[in-house]
């Protein structure tokens, strides 16, 4: 297990070759073998082509709207919304071995999370009609959960889902890991074992959440024998890996927090295990919050 460090967790936005590129996590950077994370902006008749080679990609507009050709299909006008605080999103998955460009009719932001992968599925347009919205927790730890590609998405290992936390409030909350694959005694599975990554975005540029990380005592992230935790601080277009533990969010007061979560490990899953010193709250949660959701949604 790599030895993590409170500044090996977190990237920031930073100046790369590439101008088009605004944020990346590598599997080299992150220490895991899983997900290879994006965020890339285009300008107006710019264009952006790859291979996804042995791999599954997603790619998720947080703003504009973008045209793709591929050797497996091509999508017009994907997109739409004028930022992720405005709308619902949208999201194309190609599987492996796909050629393909994505050009921009207009400016636009957005995600790509490649994760290997070792079976094929049908390329899959998500529209926006098609995207589940939760409302979670209660009081203090209520949230809007916007399920991209859920669990039982055909795909083989993505899981990808987006967040909202008004102000004052917690989510990924109480705090839960899934670093340990572990089946139930009925079949199913209790916990996956999975790499996850935060991209965050703050509804006011000064804005930042909190998101602490933390490990118990059977934990692979250890350090020197104890265990492991810190605290991170989190801006606009900061991402922050948990590769193992617990990673509850704060979002201060009079800010609007939003993080894309993608996720890949042992299962197509987002099966999870609560801080047993923390699970209790779910029992004294209270009324959800009425700020939520931020914009009209198709489903609750």
């Amino acid at each position: 297990m790599r030895q993590y460090t409170h500044d090996s967790l977190i990237f920031h936005p930073q100046k790369y070759a590439d101008p088009n590129l605004i944020v990346e996590v590598t599997p080299r950077q992150a220490g895991w073998e899983t997900i290879h994370f994006q965020v890339r902006q285009l300008a107006d008749q710019q264009a952006w082509s790859g291979v996804t080679d042995e791999k599954e990609l997603a790619i998720i507009l947080l703003s504009g709207s973008m045209d793709v050709t591929s050797s497996r299909g091509e999508w017009q006008n994907i997109g739409g919304r004028v930022n992720v605080f405005s709308g619902l999103p949208e999201a194309l998955y190609l599987p492996r071995r796909t050629e393909f460009k994505a050009s921009a009719p207009s400016d636009c932001t957005f995600a790509a999370a490649w994760a290997s992968a070792s079976q094929d599925h049908d390329p899959q347009l998500i529209c926006a009609s098609q995207v589940k919205t939760e409302i979670r927790g209660g009081g203090h730890a209520t949230r809007q959960i916007n399920s991209i590609i859920p669990p039982g998405f055909p795909c083989d290992r993505l899981v990808v889902v987006e967040v909202y936390t008004p102000g004052g409030n917690w989510s990924s909350y109480p705090p839960h890991k899934h670093d340990v694959h572990t089946p139930a005694p009925d079949g199913s599975l209790a916990e996956a074992d999975l790499d996850e990554l935060y991209y965050y975005q703050i509804d006011r540029p000064e804005g930042y959440a909190l998101q602490r990380l933390y490990t118990g005592d059977n934990s692979p992230l250890q350090q020197a024998g104890k265990p492991f935790d810190c605290a991170l601080v989190a801006h606009t277009h900061d991402v922050v890996i948990v590769p193992e533990g617990y990673h509850p969010v704060s979002s201060p007061v009079g800010y609007t927090t939003y993080y894309l979560n993608v996720l890949a490990g042992s299962a197509q899953s987002l099966a999870a295990s609560d801080d047993p010193d923390f699970a209790w709250v779910k029992n004294d949660m209270g009324a959800k919050d009425s700020r939520l959701p931020i914009y009209p949604v198709n489903s609750l």
